[in-house]
This record gives C-alpha cells, structure tokens and sequence, in this order.
C-alpha cells in the first residue's frame, strides 16, 4: 500500500503524469486534456487519492474537463470531489500527502493489531519500522513477548512462508519491540530511544482498548481513556507526525435508535438528554473510591466495588457498560486535546474472522455473537435474550483492517486538520439478521457434532431465543430458577445428595444471566450505523485497491461465511 507507507503522489502541475495507487501499481495515466482552475471555475474536480499539489482559496492545479465531470467518468486513482471538501481556507499553502514510514502502536488489541501488522509487512516491505509498546519489564522481555505473543502467531504463516530463510532477520529489521504501555506518559519510554521515535515517526495507531464489558472502572479509564491523553502529548512531540488513527466501537453511541450518523463527540456529550459530564471528575472519583477503599482496610471488595461503579456511572450517563462509556470519553480526549494533528477514528461494529486474507476464520478473543457459539459448544447455553429478526451488526477483521490502512492513507496530509470517524460496519449496506447465525450455527453443529468429555457425540439441540426481556426472565423462571429452589430443598433433605445436579444447573444459570447482562442490549440494539465516510473512501480508491484492501460489506454473503469461515474458525482458535 504505497499510498499508506511511502508517499509517492502526483503533483497536479504537470499536465500528463501517472498517480501509485493504495498497492503501488500506477494508474492510468493523467490526461493532457486539463483545464486550469481558478476562482471562476466551478467548484468540481478530481483529485488523486494520496494528493501533493497547491491549493488556493478556491483551488489550484489541474482538473479533468467539463464533459467528464459530467459524465462522471473518472479515471482509476481519481476521486470526485468539490472544491469545499478539499480545502478549508488554505490559501496558497502547499498540501501533501507524505506517507508514514514509521508507526507506533498504542498496544495491540486483541486480534486486529496483529492482523495490521502482518498486513503491512505482507503488502509493504518497505515500510522502514513498525515500534510495538508491550507490558514487560525490559528491552529483553519485550522482544520475547513480541516474538511470542505476536509474531509466533499462526496469523504470520503466510508471511513467514514467503520470506522462508529470511524471515525473522525481516522481523527484526522492520519490528522494534518496546517495553511499555499506553497507561504510561510518553509510553514507557525514555532517553535516546524516545528522542529517535519521536524525530521518527509518522503515524501513531491507538487500539489499545480494555474491553471487558465490567471492567474495573479505575482500570477502563486508565486504558480508555488517560492512554489517549498519552498518545496526544506525545504526538505534540513528534514534528513529522502526519496522522493519529484511533481505533473505537460503534456501540460508543449506545442503545441509539435508527441511523447513527459518523460524527464525533462533544466535549461532556453524554446520551441522557440535559446531562453533561466532566471527565476529570469521573478520573478523580476513580481515583477516590479506590484511595477510601485502601483506607477503609476494604481491599478484599475493591474489584467487586470498582466494576460496580464503572458500571453504575456508565448507565448514569446512558451508556449500557463500563467499556463503551470509557471508549466515548476516550473519543472525547482525543477531540480536546489532539490539537491540529489529523485523527482518524475507525468504530468498527462486532468484529468477527478474517474473511479472506491471510488465514480465514482466525481469530483471538471472545466477541458477543462468539460467546454465544462457546457457550452453545459447551452445552452451557440453551437460550439467550435477541430477536432473530433485528440486525447483527458484524463486519470480518480483515475488512476493518484495510479500512484502517485506507482512512491513513487518505488523511496522511499536515493540511488534513479535522477529525473525521468512519464506521467498519455492514447493517446499511448489507445487513445480517441473528437469524443468519441461528439457522448456519444449526447446520454446522448438526453435520460437525461435538464431542462429550465421554467421548460420545453431543446431541444437537435447539436454543430458545427471547425477543422481550418479559418472555426471557418467564423462561428462566421456569427452566432454571424452580428446578434450582426444589434442588436446594432436596439437597437439605438428603444431606446434599443432589449438591452435583444443583452446582451444574446453577452454574449454567449464572452463565446465561452473565451473557445477557453484558450482551443483551446490543442483542436488542435496533440501530443502523451509517456509512457514507467509509463509501466516499472506497470509492476514492483504485479499482485495484478496492479488490486488495477490500472493506466493502456487500461482497459477503453472510450464510457462507458464517458456515464456511467464522463459526468453524471459532471453534478452532477460540475454544481450543
């Protein structure tokens, strides 16, 4: 992806010229036929993606004429755009699209770090470094958790296949492992190797996340939300960066009815109409209950009392957990304090497998509709609180990381001042009812039945889905809650006879009422998240490119993929 790592662009001077394309190909080359434009001139043009050239109030440069505009016959590399879009009142500066070279990541969330990387080592080896913070106590132990943790994975099979002999000598030309962590300024880092990095880098890519739904609220804010404020003071430091890409949710909006719109926060948004909120006092209240409970000799109960009050302010303010609340004041830091630096944030929605590249159906971590397929694989699960007919906002790893990779490379400009979100996600553009991953989950588990720990095949049974929260706690009543009472009096009569039948119903209770309270308003959720942020882009890019960095949700048909790719890949790589 030249256009993301190397900064190859075409002036719109010359009158004939060729433009890289996102995977380096050029593209058809720029037609002589060009027309000057000026204040008079109608405020259309095309522009290659990955820009360098001169803008004027109006606009300066070369543009297509008239009868292609009208046509809407425009050339491959090429996007249509109005004079607005381009250029905010930068009157005679030069704008260029350099690309980075070198990249810090915040810290690797779950799988789509990971997936990234090998994605730009895979698609561009000329990318000069790639510094990777991890938790560990020196230079030694990060290198080791990285070569472990990241590069062992089977995720760089490919890769490795292709560099054969040579391939960790690339990984240690390319990967520079650090010891340290986004919860820390300036990452952890210190001396010389901070002067370098920071003279050095390009862009920064922040998907650390803590996404346990109930996490510890001092923890969740520590990541969520003082990582960015991190990320932010060191970006000032870095003369050469030219794009900050942050990794969100879609579900920061929360239980948000109808088309959700790409914008970002307001400073002290919150969902509750007529409430605002400070977040340095949400980070002083942390902070406060944690000293009193220290104080109080109560350090026994402190996981217990700090999830709760994560949990207790998010729904105060709207929000269904402790992790989306953290994300949206995450979103609203970096708002305040990235300054002029240009910032992208990708909300991706549920991410699933990789769909295509480099190994389909891999995956690492436990999503909702995942928990789901485990819990049923581990026969813990006979009925969940969705409705079958409401839309399950998925979107495949892969696709979320060449969206990634696409918004860098369109926003990589000292000119690209504003802070634009796009949604990796497919309920507008093709949406997947939860009946899809009922009927193919069905089917595999049918023709692929488990195996007991008996070493007999489990029989396939069907899983009662809930539309209301009414019908659902009826059914628990019944199925679990009675059963489990008249056990317990059994258990008394006969001196704990039943203690086994008893301690296995219950714990598949407990189980169940975990998933719904952590899953179920995102079940329920009957929002549509709109998309036309990540359409222009993929329309702004080279027909080339829309086939090898593909995040278009309409080329999945989700019945084949769930069947074929995702579920087979969960039970492969998630439940081991």
């Amino acid at each position: 992806m030249d256009a993301f790592l190397r900064g190859s662009s075409i002036s719109t001077q010359p009158s004939v010229s060729t433009q890289p394309s996102i995977s380096g190909q050029p593209s058809v080359p720029m037609q002589s036929e060009t027309e000057n434009i000026t204040e008079d001139t109608p405020c259309e043009l095309h522009v290659p993606f990955g820009y360098k050239g001169k803008m004027m109030k109006v606009a300066s440069g070369t543009a297509f004429p008239g009868e292609m505009l009208h046509n809407r016959d425009i050339p491959p590399g090429y996007m249509h755009v109005t004079v607005s879009e381009i250029v905010p009142g930068y009157e005679d500066n030069e704008i260029e699209c350099p690309i980075p070279e070198l990249l810090l990541f915040g810290r690797l969330a779950c799988c789509i770090g990971a997936v990234l990387v090998e994605k730009i080592l895979r698609v561009q080896p000329d990318v000069k470094r790639i510094y990777l913070p991890v938790r560990a106590a020196d230079a030694a132990s990060a290198k080791e958790r990285v070569e472990t943790e990241v590069i062992g994975k089977e995720l760089f099979g490919l890769l490795r296949e292709e560099h054969g002999k040579g391939f960790q000598s690339f990984i240690q030309e390319k990967i520079v492992p650090l010891a340290g962590d986004i919860i820390y300024e300036n990452f952890g880092v210190e001396g010389a190797q901070l002067r370098e990095m920071t003279q050095e880098l390009n862009v920064i890519v922040n998907g650390a996340a803590t996404t346990n739904f109930y996490e510890r609220y001092d923890v969740a804010l520590d990541v969520n939300v003082m990582g960015v404020k991190h990320m932010c003071q060191l970006a000032k430091k870095c003369p050469n960066l030219e794009v900050i890409l942050h990794v969100s949710t879609a579900y920061v909006v929360g239980e948000q009815q109808g088309l959700v719109q790409e914008r970002p926060f307001k400073n002290g948004e919150t969902l509750r109409e007529g409430m605002q909120l400070d977040i340095e006092a949400e980070l002083l209240l942390a902070m406060d209950c944690k000293r009193q409970l220290v104080e109080e000799d109560r350090e026994k109960n402190e996981r217990k009392a700090m999830k709760e009050l994560g949990l207790a302010r998010a729904r105060e303010f709207g929000w269904p957990n402790t992790y989306v609340f953290t994300k949206a004041l995450g979103e609203m830091t970096l708002g305040q304090l990235r300054g002029d630096i240009p910032v992208v944030i990708v909300r991706p929605s549920i991410i699933t497998s990789i769909q295509k590249d480099p190994l389909p159906g891999w995956i690492e971590g436990t999503r909702t509709i995942d928990a789901i397929l485990t819990g049923y694989a581990k026969q813990n699960l006979s009925c969940f609180l969705a409705d079958l007919d409401l839309t399950m906002d998925v979107i495949p790893g892969d696709m979320v990381v060449n969206a990634m990779m696409a918004a860098t490379a369109a926003h990589a400009s000292p000119a690209a001042q504003q802070q634009t979100v796009y949604h990796a996600t497919s309920s507008l553009r093709n949406p997947a009812p939860y009946a899809v991953l009922y009927r193919t989950g069905m089917r595999y588990f049918y023709e692929n039945p488990r195996v007991g720990k008996n070493g007999e095949p489990v029989r396939t049974h069907k899983v009662h889905f809930f539309s209301t929260i009414a019908a659902f706690h009826l059914y628990m009543v019944v199925k679990y809650k009675l059963p489990l009472e008249l056990l317990h009096l059994l258990n008394l009569l006969f001196f704990g006879l039943f203690s086994h039948l008893y301690n296995d119903l219950n714990r598949k209770y407990k189980f169940v009422m975990h998933l719904v309270d952590l899953y179920g308003p995102f079940a329920l959720f009957k929002g549509c998240f709109d998309d036309c942020n990540m359409e222009k882009l993929r329309l702004s890019m080279t027909a080339e490119d829309r086939v090898a960095f593909n995040f278009d949700p309409k080329t999945v048909d989700w019945d084949d993929y769930f069947y074929r790719i995702h579920i087979p890949g969960v039970m492969k790589y998630v439940l081991k």
